[in-house]
């Protein structure tokens, strides 16, 4: 049996995160509905891994940035409560 050529698809590095939400939900459906075979749900399962992967780095990027704001944001309320406080 002939194997169809997948499409030239983005690498995972370079998607959104939207976008890679959007291929592995794809890549679930496809593999949940049995529409292709072993091989090729073998070969998205990998694909999907390399998704989540991206996914998780964005968050994790996400993540750290919020911290970053959150701790900025403590800081600046603290040197106004210190002016307040000696008034």
């Amino acid at each position: 049996m002939a194997r169809k050529t997948q499409p030239k698809r983005t690498a995972p590095q370079e998607m959104t995160f939207e976008q890679a939400t959007e291929e592995l939900e794809s890549i679930i459906d496809k593999i949940e509905s049995g529409e292709i075979g072993l091989e090729d749900a073998l070969a998205e399962r990998k694909r999907g891994d390399e998704l989540i992967r991206r996914c998780r780095a964005i968050l994790d990027t996400a993540e750290q940035e919020l911290e970053q704001i959150e701790l900025a944001d403590e800081s600046i309320e603290g040197e106004g409560e210190d002016e307040e406080g000696d008034a």
